[in-house]
Formats: C-alpha cells, structure tokens, sequence
C-alpha cells in the first residue's frame, strides 16, 4: 500500500512541478508534498526522480530502486526492487511496457527498445531492440518473446495493447 501511495504523491508532485509557473500556493503544496513523499522514499528504498517515468508506472514492492534523475522511462514500466537506472558516458533510454527484473541494472548511454523484458540480476550495458527478452551478465536477447506475451503485465494492461494494435 505504500508503494502505491508513493507513486500517487510522485504523480501529483510531477503535475504541480510542471504547472507552478507564477502560482505560490501550488508552489507550496508541492514543497510540503515533496518533504512528505522523500520521508516516505526512504523509508521504501526509493530514489525515483521526478518526470522520468512515463504513465503507467508499476512498483511491485518496497526495496532499493535508484533512478538517475536524467534517466528517461516510456509508458507502463513494470520494476522491482534492487534495480538501477545509472549513469555512465550516459543514462538509459527505455521504452514502453518494459519489465525490469529484481536486481537488474541499466547503466551508460543505451536505448532499450519497446516491449522489453529483462531478466533477475541482468546487467544491460548496451542497446537492444523492441520485442525482445534480455538476461545474463552482460545483458544478452534470450528469448524473442515481447514482454507482453511474458506475462508480467496485468491481463488488463495486456488487453489494452492487443487492442490497440488491431485498430
């Protein structure tokens, strides 16, 4: 329940963050905001920036998740704790509906494509395509399936995407 609580007070931090220009008391609300919501970080293992993540974003469960503030996520992430989205000569770009393992780290200047799922503990140093499944270390495709037909996503999500590639 935490962890939902703190992706709703990121979300509302991100809106206030964004539409604050000359409006001192939603300048207010997402400072009181944003010292409520870092107390709540730390003590969920947290350090998720904000507007980095795309809509959709799924934390499984409380754990360490350190996210480089450059970092950049599309829609409907699914990650799990010990994950980490660093820097080095440059942060990750990933897709939509991406999967990332417990314990998986992202480093340097990479572009994962969409509908990527990556595997326990991976290690992803370079760049991989759409529809693929990574794992190992270093990061290699071991599977062409999608992360969709993994079956990491709810059925709900799942649903909706089927859907809208058949329009």
């Amino acid at each position: 329940m935490d962890c939902l609580r703190f992706q709703l007070r990121l979300r509302k931090i991100e809106y206030l963050h964004n539409t604050m220009q000359g409006k001192p008391l939603r300048r207010l609300r997402w400072f009181l905001l944003e010292v409520v919501n870092h107390r709540l970080a730390t003590r969920l293992g947290f350090s998720i920036p904000k507007n980095v993540f795309g809509p959709g974003l799924c934390i499984v469960h409380p754990g360490t998740i350190v996210v480089n503030p450059k970092a950049k996520v599309g829609k409907y992430c699914r990650i799990h704790p010990g994950t980490c989205l660093g820097e080095y000569d440059g942060v990750p770009t990933l897709g939509d509906y991406i999967y990332i393992g417990p314990g998986a780290k992202l480093y340097g200047n990479i572009t994962i494509g969409n509908r990527v799922a990556i595997g326990a503990n991976a290690v992803v140093n370079k760049s991989f395509g759409d529809d693929v499944t990574l794992a190992g270390v270093p990061a290699r495709i071991v599977s062409h399936n999608d992360s969709l037909t993994q079956g990491v996503f709810p059925s709900s999500v799942t649903a909706t995407v089927t859907n809208s590639f058949q329009h």
